[in-house]
């Protein structure tokens, strides 16, 4: 895998601060004016449907079952992971493309290991790119977890590469070749409560991830520092991995635009541990890009040295 300051492939826009740059605020206030400056249609929250048990999804070619939980998001207190929200769908298919930037640089291959984290009740992004990779770990709080494992059930037969499915024709750029062996799971996290270590890759053998994707985790601004460090904490297993290759961990984070606020403190403390980088819409599919609701950012994990004290 190549560093992403080298992937020419993409003119992705350079969030947080390099050494010569003295106002970070400023950098990270111009990117919230820019992204909310646009004209951003109504979402509706951002839900496919709030009020269906069921969801009858075609993503990447593929046709997927997902249950849901209407119940569980009107309890008082509950959480946002019992409902599939509008941008899941579309952030599989694009990193599930074989056109995707993510693939064709490295970032993402047949070897990766990956772990999501808040990956809601659905586990959809890891059931459309688990065929495609060596290892899926899914983590959200523990409630999700029956669900989660029902979807997967539910929609085992679309993991088994022996047995072939349908592909849709609305899907963009060459299928990719799945693995014989699939390897998904779901293992319970909670960001404020729980310690990251090298044990939620499941192999005694392998200490560290490739990717940690984010998908829609950013709503609530006291969840925050916690998502963010947790992250960050993820991504310095790389650090420690003695059997890694030298390339670090790649953070993916997708998000729905809902109020600037929450976004502004969000990139902010991203950037402090992360030097960040905001996919442009030339390395998305057409149907992510044509939402300006929506936006995807990576981020490699700053040194110790360069991690910024709180201001």
């Amino acid at each position: 895998m190549r560093d992403v300051d080298e992937v020419d492939e993409v003119d992705a826009y350079v969030v947080g601060a390099r050494d010569d740059d003295n106002d970070i605020g400023r950098i990270e206030e111009r990117e919230t004016f820019l992204l909310f400056s646009q004209d951003i249609p109504s979402q509706n929250l951002g839900f496919v449907d709030p009020k269906s048990t069921t969801l009858d999804l075609n993503v990447a070619g593929k046709d997927y079952v997902i249950h849901q939980s209407p119940t569980i998001l009107n309890r008082p207190g509950s959480t946002t992971g019992a409902v599939v929200w509008k941008i899941t769908p579309l952030v599989a298919d694009w990193l599930a493309s074989s056109d995707s930037f993510l693939w064709t640089s490295g970032i993402l291959s047949p070897t990766s290991n990956i772990l999501e984290l808040g990956c809601g009740i659905s586990g959809l992004v890891g059931l459309v790119l688990a065929p495609l990779l060596a290892r899926y770990t899914l983590t959200d709080q523990s409630y999700v977890g029956r669900l989660v494992e029902k979807n997967i059930e539910e929609n085992k037969h679309l993991l088994d590469p022996s047995k072939p499915t349908a592909v849709s024709q609305k899907r963009k750029g060459k299928p990719l070749a799945v693995k014989s062996k699939i390897k998904l799971r779901f293992l319970p996290l909670d960001w404020e409560l729980d310690e990251v270590t090298s044990s939620l890759t499941g192999d005694d053998n392998i200490k560290s991830f490739d990717v940690v994707i984010a998908c829609d985790c950013i709503y609530n601004d006291t969840l925050i520092q916690p998502l963010v460090q947790t992250c960050a904490d993820v991504c310095s297993l790389r650090s420690a991995d003695e059997n890694a290759t030298d390339k670090p961990t790649v953070c993916l984070v997708a998000q729905q635009l809902r109020d600037p606020e929450i976004f502004e403190g969000w990139v902010k403390e991203f950037s402090r541990y992360f030097r960040v980088w905001r996919i442009p819409d030339n390395a998305l599919t057409e149907e992510l890009r044509s939402n300006p609701g929506f936006v995807v950012h990576l981020g490699i994990l700053r040194d110790t040295t360069e991690i910024r004290n709180q201001s």
